[in-house]
Parts: structure tokens; sequence; C-alpha cells
């Protein structure tokens, strides 16, 4: 569903701050892979996700998706095969229009636009049915303005809206990184309960190492713009956290040196 094959990405080429933020990197995710990314602050994860999503292009390599070679599409084209989840739960929606307006765009997602009217009836039922899943009352607030939610709100509907119209490949950037730990658990149980139920293949940052080992069948680990460690099935499921941070040390020769992710687990 996804190959990455040798990409690059150097920001500030020729000046004092140049940096090389990935490195030669390769991936493949088959259809159904749920890939959990972990790494110390600026090893390359979010400016992996962001050149999948093409928000700016690589220097070299390709990235394929689904078989289409999405390396030189702007970002707007390859939204019809992505559905992202930002860390701000403040992106990802038009905060001055309303809960079914911003459904009704992300149904649309990738499609012909058109000037029939905008939301009939039957549409307004199934976007009821899928509010009522997240179990936040938001069924019964259609026409609330989106900047009226609570984050935690706000990122479930983000969820519901990128996986609305079943993408290709969902990308979650830290997508539970901004919530408190309640909040971000009943987003963490969603996610898991709609990859599963559509099957979809999944990439997901995260700086909690516990749950980058409980979710998911696949876990990369990146250092410096390159993934340093590869693991899936029944040898993931048997990691703990010590390992991670042992296997850190070999691979990239010294210490994991990030707070953040020392202190979520």
């Amino acid at each position: 569903m996804l190959e990455i094959k040798g990409i690059s990405k150097t920001f500030n080429v020729g000046t004092v701050n140049e940096k090389q933020a990935l490195n030669n990197l390769s991936l493949t995710l088959e259809d159904g892979d749920f890939c959990t990314v972990i790494g110390g602050n600026g090893a390359g994860k979010s400016t992996m996700l962001n050149a999948i999503a093409g928000v700016w292009p690589v220097d070299e390599g390709q990235i394929i998706i689904d078989g289409t070679d999405v390396t030189k599409l702007p970002e707007y084209k390859r939204a019809a095969f992505l559905g992202r989840v930002f860390q701000d739960p403040m992106n990802g929606t038009a905060a001055a229009m309303g809960i079914e307006e911003n459904l009704a765009l992300a149904l649309r997602r990738g499609g012909r636009r058109t000037l029939k009217p905008g939301i009939r009836n039957e549409e307004r039922k199934l976007y009821r049915e899928m509010l009522s899943k997240l179990g936040l009352g938001l069924e019964t607030r259609l026409t609330s303005k989106v900047g009226l939610l609570s984050g935690g709100q706000r990122q479930a509907l983000t969820l519901l809206m990128a996986t609305l119209e079943r993408p290709k490949l969902l990308l979650l950037d830290e997508h539970t990184a901004a919530l408190d730990p309640k909040t971000a658990r009943k987003v963490l149980e969603l996610t898991q309960e709609f990859v599963d139920e559509q099957k979809l293949t999944a990439l997901m940052v995260t700086h909690n190492m516990k749950d980058a080992i409980a979710m998911g069948n696949r876990l990369i680990m990146m250092h410096e713009g390159r993934i340093i460690y590869n693991v899936a099935g029944e040898e993931k499921k048997k990691l703990k956290v010590s390992d991670l941070l042992q296997k850190f040390g070999e691979v990239s020769g010294g210490e994991f040196a990030n707070d953040r992710m020392m202190l979520a687990n």
C-alpha cells in the first residue's frame, strides 16, 4: 500500500541552518499494516509524514501509494489517497463551519465539486450514525460550530473525517499529544476501532513508547532521518520499553535523550 524508496530531504541548503531531515529512507507497508513510529526530537518522524503528504517535494527518491507514484503530485492531489490527523486539534477542521459542514467536506474529499444542493437528509442520517460511535454526544449538535468543541471532541471529529471516505493511507502525527491522558486514551481507542473496522493502512507517530508497543502490528524507530529499527508481529508484541531504549543505544551508538518520550512512560 505504501512504498518509500530512498527519499532524502535537506532544509536550508547552503546556510548555517542546513539540516538533513531524511537520509535515504526506505519503508514498505502492506495493505492493512498499522505501523507506529518513534524516535527522538529531530529524528525525521513528522518530516516523513509531510513527505508522504506532499507538503514539500523530496530531494530524491520515490513515494508510491497503492501502485501510484505520487512523488511529483502536489499536496492537494494526494488528498484523494490520504487521511490525516495532526497534533494540534485546531488543524484538520474548519472552525467557523458546523460539524455537518466539516463532515460534508470530508465525504467529498478527492471527488468532483458540483452545484447541487449541499447536505441531504440521508447524509445527515449517516453523520448522526457515525458521530454516535464517538460517544461524545455530537450526533445532536450537527450545526454547532467546530470552533466551540473541546480539544478531545475536535480531535475525535478530525479522526472521523479522516476515515469517513476510506483512505488508502491514514497518517496520524502525534494526534493525542495535546490532549489530557483520559481524552488521549479515548482518541486512541477510537483510532484502533476505526483502523480495525475498515482494515486501514496507517502510520502513527507517537512520543509514547507504551502506545507504540501496544498499538499496531509494526513498529519503526527513526534516528537522524533514517530507520534504525523495524519490528513486526510476535516480536513486536513481546517488546518492553526497556527493550526499545536498549535497541536505540545499540544502533545509534548513544543513549536515548528525549525528555518527552521518557516522561511519557
